[in-house]
């Protein structure tokens, strides 16, 4: 049986779950929020990731004040972060914060700030 394989590097996506939003929307906020977090991230720790196979972790709050309190713990962490503010053309009203991205990051890192959410 083989090993498992070791990340020491992964990006940590989590969606508002008190919010109307389809399987499709949900998705696409999830997107945006890795990309936006990508994207703002070091050089060197975008090579790294994207060496092991690019790890992503979906997770879920309820409400908008979790998502300010994540991203602040990951700010002062230093973690690459993206708040997504929906344009509101679809499914929700414009202005509604639905994700954020964090990472890029070291596994242990991202765990200490999100180690107590539940995977959507």
């Amino acid at each position: 049986m083989r090993d498992e394989p070791v990340f020491r590097w992964k990006q940590c996506l989590i969606i508002r779950n008190d919010i109307k939003m389809s399987c499709g929307k949900k998705c696409a906020q999830v997107a945006h929020a890795a990309i936006g977090a990508y994207e703002h991230a070091a050089k060197d720790v975008k090579k790294a990731w994207m060496s092991e196979g690019q790890k992503k972790v979906v997770l879920k709050v309820n409400g908008e004040r979790p998502l300010f309190e994540l991203k602040a713990a990951a700010e002062m962490a230093g973690i690459s972060c993206s708040l997504i503010q929906d344009a509101g053309l679809t499914e929700i009203p414009p202005g509604t914060i639905t994700a954020l991205g964090l990472g890029p990051a070291k596994s242990d890192d991202l765990d200490r700030i999100t180690g107590g959410l539940q995977l959507l």
